[in-house]
């Protein structure tokens, strides 16, 4: 929601520009089911929201058909949570429940949460040819680029329609051949059974 790197904004929204929503929607067969970091502007539309600041998104359960989120790129200081809190939850949306999620984020590859829940993890990635994102804000389209290059993220089965939907805005990468693979000094495992048993717990 904010495209800024900086805590979030009590005074202002930043929201995904119509021309993403709609081929959000497009690649999830017409409906968002859950948008957990959405805001009173929001122009997403999905079935179920949670409004930022006063809903916590990430307190919930992401047990969802389709889920699109646009996070807080800077710390929220008053709940302690970082943008990696948020990638987090996608990947394990996907992995656990089956979720298929994308995310609209900043390109910071060299991030730990691009390094733990993007390498290895997700399923094709979409880096923007807008030299810089308009976001809306406060639900109005006021011109202004974001100061980062921006990316889209994908969990899921269908890269094919991934890649048919986002070529026309991006560069889309297949990073699949990087699941269960040795990255750096680290080698991704899967354990969705011990991660539901996890969840049970709650």
């Amino acid at each position: 929601m904010t495209a800024g790197r900086q805590s979030v904004s009590k005074k202002k929204d930043w929201q995904t520009p119509k021309k993403y929503v709609d081929a959000v929607k497009k690649v999830f067969g017409g409906t968002i089911h859950l948008d957990p970091c959405s805001s009173q502007y929001s122009i997403v539309g999905a079935q179920v929201e949670y409004l930022l600041p006063n809903q916590d998104g990430l307190s919930q359960i992401w047990n969802f058909p389709s889920i699109y989120v646009n996070p807080p790129y800077g710390n929220d200081k008053e709940r302690k949570t970082r943008i990696i809190d948020w990638l987090r939850k996608c990947e394990e949306a996907n992995r656990v429940f089956q979720s298929e999620v994308i995310a609209l984020i900043p390109v910071a590859t060299n991030t730990t949460h691009w390094k733990k829940y993007i390498y290895g993890r997700a399923t094709g990635v979409c880096f923007l040819y807008d030299t810089r994102l308009k976001f809306l804000v406060d639900g109005k389209d006021e011109g202004k680029g974001a100061p980062m290059s921006c990316a889209i993220i994908y969990w899921g089965n269908n890269f094919e329609h991934f890649f048919d939907v986002f070529i026309q805005y991006g560069a889309v990468m297949d990073v699949r051949n990087l699941h269960k693979t040795k990255i750096g000094e680290q080698i991704i495992k899967i354990d969705r059974q011990k991660e539901l048993a996890n969840l049970q717990l709650f």
